[in-house]
């Protein structure tokens, strides 16, 4: 199991916070809950293990508009925060991989993450984003691919393999659904391009 889904220590409080896309969002999480005078444990993609000096009670008001300052929101619906773990864990894996073979098998992982039916997770995910976590994976893809492309160091193909597609032809074609263009087309844009969505449009 992914050691970020572990329990936090005894007395540690976990924050679930949504807009954490990257590395970035770590950086600034971390220094705003320290500036508040909270002890900072551990901070992911998604979530942060906090104290509070004196074993106090959290001034949520507080913490709630600092984060919500930052871009970010603190999650308070359980429904709410199982969509958001979906999700944090789908854009680890997809832009954050791991060393190590392409994880293919996306809802195995998200079952051993969580720990809860698929079946469930995927109704939960359907009903509270309105769409499906299979097509959210198809955009994630594409976007990791847009940002594989931009940067010319690989080609087509070497693209696909890295983010498990079984062809470029596959790539291909869920590239074009989500983006109207192909990758070659896409490549031809060149880095300047303004096509790049951003993550956060996309979470």
């Amino acid at each position: 199991m992914n050691p970020s889904h572990m329990l936090p220590a005894p007395g540690t409080r976990r924050l679930l916070i949504k807009n954490m896309v990257c590395p970035q969002c770590i950086r600034v999480v971390r220094e705003d809950l320290s500036a508040l005078g909270l002890q900072v444990h551990h901070v992911a993609l998604g979530e942060a293990d906090v104290t509070v000096p004196g074993e106090a009670e959290p001034d949520w008001d507080a913490i709630r508009a600092t984060l919500l300052e930052a871009g970010f929101a603190l999650l308070e619906d359980p429904r709410a925060q199982l969509v958001e773990q979906i999700k944090t864990h789908l854009v680890t894996l997809i832009h954050y991989p791991p060393p190590g073979p392409r994880l293919l098998n996306y809802s195995d992982s998200i079952v051993e993450q969580l720990g809860r039916d698929y079946h469930y997770l995927s109704h939960l995910f359907s009903a509270e984003e309105g769409l499906t976590i299979e097509k959210f994976i198809i955009r994630q893809k594409v976007e990791r691919a847009k940002e594989l492309i931009g940067y010319g160091e690989l080609t087509i193909a070497e693209v696909a393999q890295q983010l498990g597609y079984s062809s470029p032809a596959h790539l291909s074609r869920q590239f074009r659904q989500v983006t109207g263009l192909t990758p070659s087309e896409f490549q031809k844009l060149g880095p300047a391009s303004a096509a790049r969505r951003s993550l956060d449009s996309l979470v």
